[in-house]
């Protein structure tokens, strides 16, 4: 079996004690190739930083939507310069829009969303998106500013949510929701609609530790996707091994990699 953790954060004050430790036990489950997700400034640095030296991991750099207050030309210029400078930087995000929390105004966050769209496009990278109760908003700008590049991470919306992405183009990041008796049900419901070559796994690590490992271990980690996975293979009633091949592959082509294992 060969995995590809498309999102994590492990750059995360929690694995500065052990990341080699983490590391290793993910090589061990099959986990092959990581993406380290940037939000802000200093989580960017990290990341590449993590990713100097271990070909296996690349990452992305963005603003997410929670900063977007923050969000300023000058910011955007150090983001895009570091991105132009460093060969691991594979994508932008994570970025969109997040009207439950409300830690920046609408305004703000439709307007940081805009900019980076257009900055990804500009620079030829995916986008890594993150939604979250947008009301449509979300949709609206993907449809007129998005070119279909890139994955909504962390899916977990409606049928009709689905299916616009899906119809725009993009790709969608399964989570260990998915495991989750309650919370994943309509997840399970929805992820045999997912055409095969549209599906990527994460972890999201530290967060959202799949089940039934979440009752013995509270911190998320790259390993874990093995479980996203094979609860995947097992509602969409096929193959682990062949399932995923076909993602890491799917993960291959969003990121522009070429990981050979």
């Amino acid at each position: 079996m060969i995995l590809f953790d498309s999102h994590c954060h492990i750059d995360d004050k929690s694995y500065d004690k052990d990341l080699d430790e983490v590391l290793g036990r993910a090589d061990r489950e099959g986990v092959k190739a990581l993406m380290v997700v940037g939000i802000d400034l200093e989580t960017t640095q990290k990341a590449i930083a993590i990713a100097r030296g271990r070909n296996h991991i690349i990452t992305s750099t963005g603003i997410h939507p929670h900063d977007a207050s923050h969000c300023s030309p000058g910011l955007l210029d150090e983001l895009t310069g570091l991105a132009r400078d460093n060969d691991c930087v594979r994508a932008w995000g994570e970025t969109g829009l997040d009207f439950n929390r409300m830690y920046s105004p609408q305004k703000d966050q439709e307007t940081c969303f805009s900019a980076q769209i257009g900055i990804a496009a500009d620079l030829g990278l995916p986008l890594i998106f993150h939604e979250r109760d947008s009301r449509g908003r979300f949709y609206e700008i993907l449809k007129s500013e998005g070119n279909g590049n890139g994955v909504v991470h962390c899916f977990s919306g409606t049928k009709e949510e689905l299916f616009n992405y899906l119809d725009l183009g993009y790709s969608i990041g399964i989570t260990g929701i998915l495991t989750i008796q309650k919370r994943g049900a309509e997840l399970r419901e929805m992820a045999p609609l997912i055409p095969e070559d549209r599906i990527l796994i994460e972890t999201d690590a530290p967060y959202l530790t799949p089940a039934p490992i979440k009752n013995k271990v509270r911190r998320n980690e790259p390993a874990f996707v093995k479980s996203v996975l094979l609860r995947l293979a097992e509602i969409r009633n096929t193959d682990p091994e062949r399932l995923s091949e076909i993602i890491f592959e799917n993960t291959q082509k969003l990121y522009g990699t070429d990981f050979t294992v």
